[in-house]
């Protein structure tokens, strides 16, 4: 289950972390531009931050410097790598000549690569004052911007800001809701000790994604209502789902809210003590 778990989200990360072909037909009236689009054709044939691709893309910026496709797919390897410097370059190159575009993509990898939270926050905020439709979804397509903003306070511990903010977007007609959004809604309200609504959230969450961390975080509120047999019960689910790889993962990181086999075991532990 966990390997499987693995292969999906890698296919969700290379896919959308990058952008598909370039249409190289809007760009015929300007030949430098049109043969820049051709290079970076020619680029996304070859392996992802391969010498071939990044030549190509090269020689890309070089016949159009304005080409921002170009600019922006130059960086990506670069951060999968953990070359932020020279990612951070290449990405604000590309959000200069189009915010609209990059301002989105550049917020995620502060968050998802680098924590850090004040540059996402600052990005979502000005895409949001640039445009006047949705915003739309992070660059791995699992969460609205605006609930990663929320977890942007969280990491910044102001708390009730995350919350404030998560509550809103989940209450707009337009939203669809995300594979972790209750998760993390649920967790908010524990962490301010408002079980009941900690509970609510965590429940609905078992219809969009069930995992592992809905029953530790259920066996906390549980335990803190001093419901010590639900308590228990949570917590034997919790390992059960974990040890089937029914969890949190990402290949890259440390997700929001993931917990981990120790984490159950020395709840258990506790719970048998008491």
């Amino acid at each position: 289950m966990r390997e499987k778990h693995i292969i999906i989200l890698g296919f969700i990360f290379l896919f959308c972390t990058s952008y598909g072909p370039p249409n190289c037909n809007i760009y015929k009236e300007d030949k430098d531009c049109y043969e820049a689009c051709k290079e970076a054709e020619k680029a996304i044939m070859h392996p992802q931050g391969s010498k071939a691709s990044q030549e190509h893309f090269d020689e890309s910026i070089k016949l159009c410097p304005t080409f921002d496709y170009s600019h922006y797919e130059k960086a990506v390897p670069y951060a999968k790598r953990g070359l932020m410097r020279e990612w951070k370059k290449m990405i604000d190159k590309a959000v200069e000549i189009d915010p609209e575009e990059h301002l989105s993509n550049r917020g995620w990898y502060h968050f998802f690569f680098m924590h850090n939270y004040e540059a996402a926050i600052a990005d979502i905020d000005r895409l949001d004052e640039l445009v006047d439709y949705n915003i739309g979804p992070t660059g791995d397509g699992i969460y609205h911007l605006n609930i990663m903003k929320s977890l942007c306070f969280k990491g910044l511990g102001d708390i009730e800001k995350a919350t404030a903010i998560i509550e809103t977007q989940m209450k707009k007609e337009d939203h669809s809701v995300g594979l972790y959004d209750y998760l993390h809604l649920g967790v908010l309200y524990l962490e301010q000790g408002n079980f009941n609504l900690a509970l609510e959230n965590l429940e609905k969450q078992i219809s969009i994604n069930d995992l592992s961390e809905i029953y530790y975080y259920k066996a906390l509120c549980l335990k803190a209502k001093k419901e010590l047999n639900g308590y228990k019960d949570n917590l034997k689910t919790a390992l059960e789902y974990y040890e089937k790889g029914k969890s949190m993962y990402n290949p890259y990181r440390q997700m929001v809210d993931e917990i981990f086999l120790v984490d159950i075991e020395n709840e258990i532990k506790l719970a048998n003590e008491g």
